[in-house]
């Protein structure tokens, strides 16, 4: 390297002269800057620890969210303007509305889809319900109980001609609703 620094080759200069000082620098720079250090008698340190204490709730005296409802909600945001549409409830407890209280959400873990025909449909609440809503209002229009809890967006599809709203239905997660394993599909009314 040093032959090359004071001689050149091809179509690379030599360098300018400079001191054995700086020679030497520029030499350690190239070859040595990169050079992984050595470590001096390292003490292993110790390995960090993690810990998962599941997933703890505020929750008041008789088991409920420990805040004021809806416990949950389904919210349609106008991706034009980035306003909030409209907020409904979204689940309930049915021994909350049997006395009378308003429904008041809960809970959930899952999606939305929205069909062509202006309906929203959403599952994943603690209740295992599914239900649909109209798209520019949030009314709902419809609910039907699931054998476990949906909580993974419907799909739409199509067969035959006709088409289909399909929910995985398995329950568990971390609602701890009973576990299962179904596929429940829905035909749609054929809209003209």
């Amino acid at each position: 390297m040093r032959a090359l620094l004071k001689a050149g080759r091809g179509l690379m200069p030599p360098s300018p002269p400079m001191s054995d000082a700086d020679e030497k620098a520029l030499l350690d720079f190239i070859f040595l800057r990169d050079r992984p250090q050595l470590a001096t008698a390292a003490v292993p340190q110790p390995r960090p620890s993690y810990t998962h204490n599941g997933y703890p709730k505020l929750l008041d005296h008789e088991g409920y969210p420990g805040c004021k409802p809806p416990w949950g909600t389904l919210n349609c945001i106008d991706l034009n303007t980035g306003k909030l549409r409209w907020k409904v409830p979204l689940g309930e407890y049915p021994e909350l509305t049997a006395q009378g209280i308003p429904k008041t959400g809960t809970e959930n873990f899952g999606g939305a889809i929205v069909t062509a025909g202006g309906l929203v449909f959403c599952a994943g609440t603690r209740d295992e319900m599914i239900r649909a809503f109209d798209k520019d209002t949030g009314v709902e229009l419809w609910q039907h109980k699931l054998p476990f809890g949906g909580f993974a967006p419907p799909a739409i599809g199509e067969a035959n001609g006709r088409q289909y709203l399909i929910v995985p239905a398995t329950g568990g997660g971390k609602l701890g609703t009973k576990m299962g394993d179904a596929y429940v599909a829905f035909t749609l009314p054929v809209v003209n």
